[in-house]
C-alpha cells in the first residue's frame, strides 16, 4: 500500500536520492525541509504517514529535538537517517522512540525494509483518538478553539496573550511553550514576541503583518524564516 512520506534533511542531495528511492518503492514524497520550523509545518499541512528524520538541520534545534516533539505531541512513526553514531547522539535519539535509525551512507535495501516494518506497525498500532480542537482557560471555563480561529499569540513576561475570533485570552506559560504545542498546526514565530496563524496573515508590508485588525512587527532576525514560507505570484 502506498505510504506519505516526508524527508526531512538538510543535503539536497540526499533528499533527492531519499526520494527517488521512495518513489521506487511505491510511495509518494508529500514534501520535503531542511530545518525544524519547516518541517512542523509541513507536517501539519500534508499530515504524513511516515517521516524520514535526519538528525543535523538548518537551525538551533536539531532532528532529536523534533523527533521529540513528533513523538510526544503528533504521535506519528518516524526514522532517524543519519551519519551519527557516537553514543552521546544515539542515547538522546533513543529516548526519542524512532522506528528504526539509519546510517548514511543508507542502504536501499535496508532503507525499504525498515520503511515497510513501520508502516506495518502503524497500521497495526490501536487507534488513538485525535482532534484538532484547542482548550484555554477562561475563568473557571475552559473555551474550544480551533487553530483556524486563532490569529496571533503575543508574549507577556512569562504570560501569553491569545487572540482569537471569541475574544483574548491569558494563558500561564511562556511563549515559547505555546509555540512548541501550536507549530504543528501552521503557526510560525515572526518576532521574539510574537507568534502568528500562517493561514490568518492578509498582508506584508513595511516590516509589519497585517491579521485582521491586527498588525505584528517582522524581528530582523525572523525575516529569513518567514521568508521560507511565502510563494509569491
Amino acid at each position: 500500500m502506498s505510504a506519505k512520506i516526508l524527508i526531512v534533511e538538510d543535503e539536497p542531495i540526499i533528499r533527492q536520492d531519499l526520494t527517488f528511492c521512495i518513489q521506487d518503492m511505491g510511495h509518494e514524497v508529500v514534501g520535503q525541509a531542511g530545518s525544524v520550523e519547516k518541517a512542523r509545518n509541513l507536517i501539519a499541512q500534508v499530515n504524513p504517514d511516515l517521516i524520514l528524520l535526519d538528525i543535523n538541520l538548518d537551525g538551533v534545534a536539531d532532528g532529536i529535538d523534533l523527533g521529540l516533539e513528533i513523538h510526544n505531541t503528533m504521535h506519528l512513526p518516524f526514522i532517524y537517517i543519519t551519519s551519527y553514531y557516537d553514543q552521546a547522539t544515539v542515547d538522546r535519539a533513543k529516548h526519542t522512540f524512532p522506528s528504526a535509525y539509519i546510517l548514511k551512507p543508507f542502504d536501499e535495501d535496508d532503507l525499504r525494509i525498515n520503511i515497510d516494518l513501520a508502516l506495518l506497525k502503524k497500521q497495526k498500532s490501536p487507534h488513538r483518538f485525535s482532534s484538532n480542537k484547542l482548550f484555554v482557560k477562561n475563568n473557571q471555563d475552559l473555551v474550544a478553539l480551533s487553530p483556524q480561529e486563532i490569529l496571533l499569540v503575543e508574549a507577556d513576561d512569562n504570560y501569553c496573550k491569545v487572540y482569537a475570533e471569541k475574544g483574548q485570552y491569558v494563558l500561564a506559560h511562556t511563549l515559547k511553550k505555546t509555540e512548541e504545542k501550536l507549530a504543528s498546526k501552521g503557526f510560525i514565530r515572526i518576532h521574539k514576541s510574537f507568534l502568528i496563524n500562517f493561514e490568518r496573515i492578509d498582508t506584508i508590508t513595511d516590516g509589519y503583518v497585517y491579521l485582521g485588525d491586527h498588525h505584528v512587527p517582522i524581528g530582523k532576525s525572523y525575516r529569513a524564516h518567514l521568508q521560507e514560507f511565502l510563494i509569491t505570484l
